[in-house]
């Protein structure tokens, strides 16, 4: 395989490489003896495919996370470009931090690469018609995987769906929001039909993959951001687009139609998919409801989670022979957790969880959380959903077993993010604040960390070494059954919302949803679910935008937590110190937090701005609303 690898780097680098600009390109051309031998020959045909996996790059595992542009999470460290979105001063010539994998160039370069194997697969000359297909196939759903990657974050693109040649015009037209959805559903339909039947490795598509991408592109396709009549009404920015509108949305056509298309989608991934322990008539236990949702933020892949749960994942981001070591991959599945455990085990505390999302957390009873509550305000950490307990790491959360020259620090193994009385008149920084005596600089600002993801083996101190890689999860079993409620709510059907909401709800340990609860109600029980279901996954920054209501998440502002500990009467400061309610009467009041953006929400933002460089080098674009 290595070989391989080797082979197919050079044959890739000889390729063309064009897309709806001309600067920048790779225009060397077609090394005709490489590019044969390339589709002669089935073992480099496969490596080529795997290089248009490539793109999908480390998913959302990099350092920056696409959850630090909504109401999910704060991203510790300045200078990284991310408050020029949350502040919304970003324009076509300053852009903020772009994830390769939705950069435009990048997304159009490997669409290029997608679009030479679809290409050159039909005619190819090696004599495995199965894996013809198969790569045929996957080459089908990673060009409409890119497509879909552009389009819910730019709108309408250009459609370019053949290898561009030397000295063509690279000037095109955007398509229409429509025309594009089109052009993504048909190449996942071929790719279903030419994967009926193949046996996929984890890590690579499969027929239930495509459909499930399809479910989820229809499912967008249906919400207000793209119907143009519900987002002009919504939108004075959005309204003065005018007729450009068919850039980002329909502007015709039934959209109970578009709703049913997308339910029906969703439907037939939850029939012919397999999700993990949503066949439960009660409530799990809480603790059986924060290990299930452990096991599956883990994919089955840690010791200590549930193999099984690797039955949840449809496609992922894994360790497999798709991608090459220069992709550097353990940085996802080991150094996620560097990247945002607390500064007191030598991680980095990036992207850390806001008050906003903890306080959505509900009750163990199915009741809202209130700070207007004296016993939630009291201690706010107690008898919350089991999921918060496997996704936050909040002041006094039992964690990992610190390093060994923290151990004297922390004998019992707690985030210690608040202020402690130290029984002399002054106070003991926790070890995870950014006055901690251990690092200074890479403490969380909002007073909590991430534990999702995170391999929790306590043989992983320092979290920069495991035998496991955590796969990232592009499309799991559980968006499909949120799409399908999502779909029945919007054309009535309350039942079978509320029936597969209870599923997803008992795995957890949480209680049924009220039959009481309905409307507008259970709509918004639903996006609260889904909000705390797929915490971290990349999906809120896009639901907030499609369901038109960013004013209520980046536009709210950043909150976060100050914990103080005071001594009761008589008692001594525990030396070193523990959380301990007998010793110690703590206090937690949310703040504002400005230290690093001062958010706010423009309506621009619905949309990513075409860079000015694109636009110039393209003058048939037309810019996204607002810029």
């Amino acid at each position: 395989m290595k070989n391989i690898k080797i082979i197919i780097g050079l044959v890739a680098a000889s390729l063309v490489f064009a897309a709806s600009c001309k600067k920048g390109l790779n225009t060397q051309p077609l090394d005709k003896i490489s590019s044969e031998a390339t589709w002669a020959d089935g073992p480099l045909s496969e490596a080529f495919v795997f290089g248009v996996y490539s793109f999908l790059g480390y998913g959302g595992f990099e350092e920056q996370a696409l959850a630090a542009y909504t109401d999910e999470a704060m991203f510790t460290h300045a200078g990284r470009n991310i408050n020029t979105f949350t502040e919304a001063t970003e324009t076509p010539s300053n852009v903020a931090w772009v994830s390769d994998t939705y950069g435009w160039s990048r997304m159009y370069y490997a669409i290029r690469e997608a679009n030479v194997a679809i290409n050159r697969l039909p005619t190819s000359t090696f004599e495995d018609k199965t894996l013809r297909d198969q790569l045929l196939g996957e080459s089908y759903f990673l060009r409409a995987y890119y497509y879909q990657q552009l389009v819910r974050y730019y709108g309408g693109v250009p459609l370019i769906k053949r290898p561009y040649e030397l000295n063509e015009d690279y000037s095109i037209a955007r398509n229409t929001y429509e025309e594009c959805i089109n052009s993504i559903v048909s190449d996942l339909d071929s790719a279903a039909l030419l994967l009926n039947g193949k046996t996929m490795q984890p890590g690579r598509t499969s027929k239930l993959a495509a459909m499930a991408l399809k479910a989820r592109v229809l499912l967008y396709a249906a919400s207000d951001i793209h119907d143009g009549p519900t987002a002009q009404s919504k939108s004075a920015t959005l309204s003065a687009y005018g007729a450009n509108i068919a850039l980002v949305a329909y502007t015709s056509g039934s959209r109970e139609a578009r709703w049913q298309a997308a339910r029906d989608a969703a439907n037939a991934v939850l029939q012919a998919g397999q999700g993990y322990k949503l066949n439960l008539t009660a409530p799990a236990s809480r603790e059986e409801g924060k290990n299930n949702y452990m096991s599956i933020a883990l994919g089955g892949q840690s010791a200590v989670g549930d193999a099984a749960a690797a039955t949840e994942l449809i496609f992922q981001r894994t360790h497999t022979a798709l991608y090459t070591q220069e992709d550097n991959w353990p940085l996802g599945g080991i150094h996620y957790g560097i990247n945002n455990g607390p500064n007191g085990y030598h991680n980095w505390a990036g992207n850390t969880p806001i008050q906003n999302l903890v306080d959505d957390y509900e009750m163990m009873d199915g009741s809202k959380f209130s700070w207007d509550s004296a016993k939630h305000k009291a201690d706010p950490y107690v008898n919350r959903d089991p999921r918060f307990y496997a996704t936050i790491l909040f002041d006094g959360a039992d964690w990992k077993p610190r390093p060994s020259d923290v151990k004297g620090l922390d004998e019992v193994n707690q985030i210690q993010s608040g202020y402690y009385d130290d029984g002399k008149g002054g106070i003991v920084n926790g070890v995870d604040t950014r006055e901690s005596p251990v690092e200074n600089w890479n403490g969380s600002r909002t007073h909590y960390y991430t534990r999702k993801f995170i391999d929790p083996n306590p043989a992983l101190a320092d979290n920069q070494s495991s035998a496991q890689v955590i796969p990232w999860p592009f499309i799991r079993y559980t968006e499909m059954v949120l799409n399908f409620v999502e779909a029945s709510l919007a054309l009535g059907d309350e039942a079978s919302a509320r029936d597969w909401l209870n599923k997803i709800r008992f795995r957890a340990g949480m209680p049924a949803i009220p039959n009481t609860v309905t409307g507008a109600d259970l709509v918004n029980l639903y996006r609260n679910e889904r909000r705390i279901e797929l915490v971290y996954e990349e999906h809120r920054y896009h639901d907030a935008r499609r369901w038109m209501i960013p004013e209520q998440t980046v536009g709210r502002g950043i909150k976060a937590i100050n914990v103080t500990a005071k001594l009761k009467t008589g008692k001594t400061a525990l030396v070193p110190y523990r959380h301990d309610t007998s010793v110690y009467d703590y206090t937690y009041t949310p703040v504002d937090n400005t230290e690093n953006e001062r958010r706010k929400w423009d309506d621009k933002m619905y949309y990513r701005p075409i860079t000015r460089d694109e636009m110039s080098r393209n003058n048939k674009l037309v810019q996204n609303p607002g810029y």
